[in-house]
C-alpha cells in the first residue's frame, strides 16, 4: 500500500483592509516539488504534480492573526478555501509595509494523516499603507515574465511552463528595478501595493510565487484563477475572470487610483480599456508591453485611437517606461535604473 503525502494548506498572498479580512488559500497534499529542479522528466513530473494535485476536500481550518485573533473556515470540493467577512480592526497588526501575518492550521479532529511544520503554515494579507499615492495592477505573463503567448500554436508556453524551472525563468528586462521605482512613488517612501493578476491557474502559484521573489520584485497579492470545469458555459456578456478580479481590487479601495500594466499579446488591451472607461477617474495610466507582432500592435494603436482620457503607453524599451513615469509623476524624477 502507497503511503500518502503530509498534509500542507497553501495560502496566498492576498489583500484586504483593516475591517475586512479576505483570505484564499488551498489544502493539497504536500508533493515536495522542487522549483529549482533540472532535467527534462523531472521537470515533467514535477509540471504533473502540479496539476494533479490531491486536495483536502471540506477540511475545517483555522486562521490566528496576533496572540488573540481567531477565524475558521472549510475548504470546498477542490480543496480551496475563501474568507471573506468583516472584522474589528486589524491596523495594529500590520508591519511598516502593511502586511499582516497569518499562521494557518487544521483543526484537531483533521488530524489523522502525517503532517509537516507543527500543524503551522503561514499566510500574509496586505492592508495598503496610508502613504501609498496609488496602486499597480500587474498582468505576469508577458508582461514581466517571457511565457510566448504570441507564438504560433502557444508552444513557447508550453516549453517555458514544463520544461524550465521558476529559478531559471528570467523576467523582462528591467522589470523589477521599474516596478520597485513605482512601488517608491514620487517621494520614494510611499509604498504603493503591486497586485499581480494573471490569468494562469492557481495550480501554479507557487511556481510564479518563488519567480517574483527571486528576481526581486516588490511583493504583492497574487491574484490567479480556477479552472473552469469541462463542461461550465459563460452566460452571454459575463466578463472574464481577470476583470472581475480587478474591479474586485477597484471596489475594495475606494480612494486609491491605479495603474494598470500589461501586454498586448492577449486580452489586457480590451479588458484595461473597458475598465478604464468605466471607471474614468480610477485609472491614472495603462502601460502595454509591446511584442513584435505587427498586426497585434496594429490592432491595438486602433483600439485606442480615440482613447484620450489618460496617458496609455505601448512599452517598446525599460528606458520609455522609465520616462513616461517620471514625466506623470508616477516615480522620483532622479531615480536611477
Amino acid at each position: 500500500m502507497f503511503k500518502k503525502d503530509p498534509l500542507q494548506i497553501i495560502a496566498f498572498q492576498t489583500y484586504g483592509t483593516p475591517k475586512h479580512l479576505y483570505l484564499r488559500g488551498r489544502a493539497i497534499e504536500d508533493e515536495s516539488i522542487n522549483l529549482e529542479q533540472r532535467g527534462a522528466f523531472k521537470l515533467l513530473f514535477n509540471a504533473w504534480k502540479r496539476f494533479e494535485t490531491d486536495e483536502i476536500k471540506f477540511a475545517k481550518l483555522r486562521i490566528k492573526i496576533g496572540d488573540d485573533k481567531y477565524y475558521y473556515v472549510k475548504t470546498d470540493s477542490n480543496g480551496y478555501f475563501l474568507l471573506d467577512e468583516k472584522v474589528e480592526d486589524l491596523s495594529n497588526y500590520t508591519n511598516s509595509e502593511g502586511w499582516i501575518n497569518l499562521e494557518f492550521s487544521y483543526q484537531k479532529e483533521q488530524l489523522t494523516r502525517t503532517i509537516q511544520s507543527e500543524n503551522k503554515f503561514p499566510g500574509e494579507m496586505l492592508i495598503p499603507s496610508s502613504k501609498a499615492s496609488f496602486g499597480v495592477i500587474s498582468d505576469i505573463d508577458d508582461t514581466i515574465l517571457h511565457t510566448g503567448l504570441t507564438s504560433i500554436l502557444k508552444w513557447r508556453v508550453l516549453i517555458n511552463t514544463l520544461l524550465t524551472s521558476a529559478g531559471k525563468r528570467l523576467p523582462l528586462e528591467g522589470a523589477p528595478e521599474f516596478y520597485h521605482l513605482l512601488h517608491q512613488g514620487k517621494t520614494g517612501q510611499e509604498v504603493n501595493p503591486i497586485f499581480y493578476v494573471s490569468h494562469s491557474p492557481w495550480n501554479l502559484y507557487r511556481y510564479l510565487e518563488y519567480f517574483l521573489n527571486k528576481n526581486n520584485f516588490p511583493k504583492g497579492p497574487i491574484v490567479l484563477r480556477s479552472f473552469p470545469s469541462p463542461f461550465s458555459k459563460k452566460s452571454k456578456g459575463e466578463k472574464p475572470q481577470k476583470h472581475k478580479e480587478i474591479v474586485n481590487i477597484l471596489k475594495t479601495y475606494p480612494k486609491l487610483k491605479f495603474i494598470l500594466i500589461g501586454d498586448i499579446g492577449e486580452h489586457d488591451p480590451k479588458i484595461y480599456l473597458e475598465i478604464a472607461t468605466k471607471y474614468k477617474n480610477r485609472i491614472s495610466a495603462i502601460y502595454l508591453r509591446s511584442v513584435n507582432h505587427k498586426r497585434k500592435m496594429e490592432k491595438v494603436k486602433k483600439l485606442y485611437e480615440n482613447f484620450n482620457s489618460i496617458p496609455v503607453l505601448l512599452i517598446e524599451n525599460p528606458e520609455q517606461a522609465l520616462q513616461h513615469a517620471k514625466f506623470h509623476g508616477f516615480i522620483e524624477k532622479h531615480s536611477l535604473v
